[in-house]
């Protein structure tokens, strides 16, 4: 069984991946007790072959949640460091490893799933977009604030501007409508300039793939057809895992 792990801003999420199946997953919080909580959910899990890890975090946290790991399944963290191509994916990056290994891991996923020719979309701490055509290669992308991370920038810059919820509208009569629809507003319009822009080296109508945990509150909001993915880095990784059980590099 391999247990695989995805270190994204906000949270951990994990998988226990047992041949084709996800048998079990879970996810803690960066604020939580992460020591106490994964040691909690991964001490019944059984014996683990491997652990393999995604990560875009710091390597502070990195560091414990190896040894996490280690204590609690006796095994080594091996960490994906994003490549220039692998499992039919080619990165448009003269730098590959400066491309996010989970922006990686979701067109990889995409990929292995038949959603190619796509714009992937993450919308989570980070708004990510990327093109990919129908041969696996990406052909670029954008990174902005998420609506959220918009919304906490604003009121932390303004001094009239006080952290309070607001309705998304066409038009807002209030400051706190006006904020949210603001922000959330402009991530609507970067991603559908994007996939627009986008389109004529994507076949003309690719596909809207959307991901992470803001996700589903913007889909309504689009002018576009889209579909909903859930733990996509996960799945892409399960994906590399199987390709490279013999050969990922010790940590």
């Amino acid at each position: 069984m391999k247990l695989l792990l995805d270190l994204g801003n906000t949270r951990l999420k994990w998988a226990l991946r047992d041949g084709e199946a996800m048998r079990a997953r879970g996810a803690v919080a960066w604020h939580d007790d992460i020591e106490t909580v994964l040691s909690a959910m991964w001490g019944g899990l059984g014996a683990v072959a491997q652990v393999l890890g995604a990560s875009v975090v710091d390597a502070a946290r990195e560091v414990r949640v190896a040894a996490i790991a280690q204590s609690v399944c006796g095994r080594q963290v091996s960490w994906l460091r994003t490549p220039a191509q692998g499992c039919g994916v080619l990165s448009a990056y003269a730098e590959p490893e400066r491309l996010g290994v989970d922006r990686f891991l979701a067109m990889v996923c995409a990929w292995h799933e038949g959603d190619a020719p796509c714009v992937l979309v993450g919308v989570g701490t980070a708004l990510t977009l990327d093109a990919l055509d129908a041969q696996g290669r990406h052909l670029g992308g954008l990174i902005a604030p998420g609506p959220q991370l918009m919304q906490q920038s604003l009121w932390g810059a303004t001094a009239r501007v006080r952290p309070e919820p607001g309705q998304i509208l066409d038009a807002a009569d209030n400051t706190a409508d006006a904020v949210a629809s603001g922000c959330w507003q402009a991530a609507v319009a970067l991603i559908e300039r994007f996939v627009s822009r986008q389109s004529p080296n994507l076949g003309g109508s690719p596909r809207v793939v959307l991901g992470g945990g803001d996700a589903a509150a913007l889909q309504p909001l689009l002018a576009m057809p889209s579909k909903l993915t859930e733990d996509s880095v996960l799945r892409g990784l399960a994906v590399w895992a199987d390709a490279h059980s013999t050969t990922m590099p010790a940590p």
